[in-house]
């Protein structure tokens, strides 16, 4: 079952300093236990990087930000060999993706070559220089931010990379209550100044094991794959949806059920997570927007099952 305690304690102390994004916040936590990576796509000063250093604080792992911007190079994130001559001998300096959450800051703001470095930290968690290949530490987290109305200077990212995440989240602008909160708690004091660590590492990876073992009935996958099918098939769609996609889908399933205290999937899973999970992977002919329709299309067209979901 579902570890309560742990994921309450998590939940509240990341609010100590987001205030009123609840569902956010669970869906970040989601990924983390399904061991996905998060693009936080907003306006700017909406807090996603407070939201990322949050979560950092409240787990006591280390943590890493790189501050992405056109003349970063891909050594400057994967580290490089230099030579020591007091030994004679190159030494592999690591670079900051070694960390277990790594904020990619404004990550369209660098080239996609730069981009590209990501690539094999995200999807095989390691990193190969010079031939070499080093494995990073575990649990490991990439999330990234980017701000859509900054045109100016910035890079789109490549469909591979975009593939690598997980979920596409944004915070949006709170709700008038929620400001008057937000700055009476910010009035006097700095909260992420003063998070400490509630859960360690070693307690994400045992989540992580229990979040696999989540129960998804089999009328479900089908379910699933039927919505990934319709969206392939719609004529708005010029990049359909990978089958990483829909495994990724059900990996996330599965940590949020656990998120939310169940040991099974529910249809209201799949239809919470399918936007988030899904609508970013995907390439259609005009506005991005046209993602969100999509996916709302094809979760109106299929079916949803009706069955015991709690049977094994």
């Amino acid at each position: 079952m579902p570890n309560q305690d742990n994921l309450n304690a998590l939940e509240n102390n990341i609010s100590r300093v987001i205030v009123g994004k609840e569902e956010i916040i669970r869906l970040l936590i989601t990924a983390l236990l399904a061991g996905g990576h998060v693009l936080l796509e907003d306006l700017p000063g909406c807090g996603k990087t407070t939201l990322a250093k949050s979560l950092a604080a409240s787990l006591g792992i280390n943590f890493k930000r790189i501050q992405f911007t056109p003349d970063l190079l891909p050594a400057d994130i994967s580290g490089l060999n230099i030579y020591d001559q007091k030994a004679q001998e190159f030494r592999f300096v690591e670079g900051p993706v070694f960390a277990n959450i790594v904020l990619a800051d404004e990550i369209n703001r660098a080239t996609p070559r730069t981009q590209s470095a990501l690539l094999e930290a995200m999807q095989e968690q390691q990193v190969t220089v010079d031939g070499k290949t080093y494995r990073l530490a575990a649990p490991f987290m990439v999330i990234a931010t980017q701000n859509p109305i900054e045109t100016a200077g910035t890079y789109p990212l490549p469909e591979a990379q975009t593939d690598r995440f997980m979920m596409q989240l944004s915070l949006g602008l709170p709700e008038e209550a929620e400001e008057v909160a937000l700055l009476k708690r910010f009035e006097k004091d700095e909260p992420l100044s003063a998070l400490q660590p509630v859960l360690t590492g070693e307690d994400i990876l045992k989540m992580r094991e229990e979040a696999a073992e989540v129960f998804v009935h089999e009328d479900l996958l089908k379910y699933i794959v039927s919505i990934v099918n319709a969206a392939r098939a719609d004529a708005r769609v010029r990049l359909p949806l990978s089958p990483r996609a829909t495994l990724t889908f059900l990996y996330a399933l599965k940590a949020y059920a656990y998120v939310n205290g169940r040991d099974y999937v529910l249809p209201d899973d799949v239809k919470k997570l399918a936007g988030p999970v899904l609508a970013h992977r995907m390439l259609t002919y005009q506005q991005n927007s046209e993602k969100a329709d999509v996916i709302a299309d094809a979760l109106a067209k299929i079916t949803v099952p009706t069955e015991d979901f709690t049977r094994r």
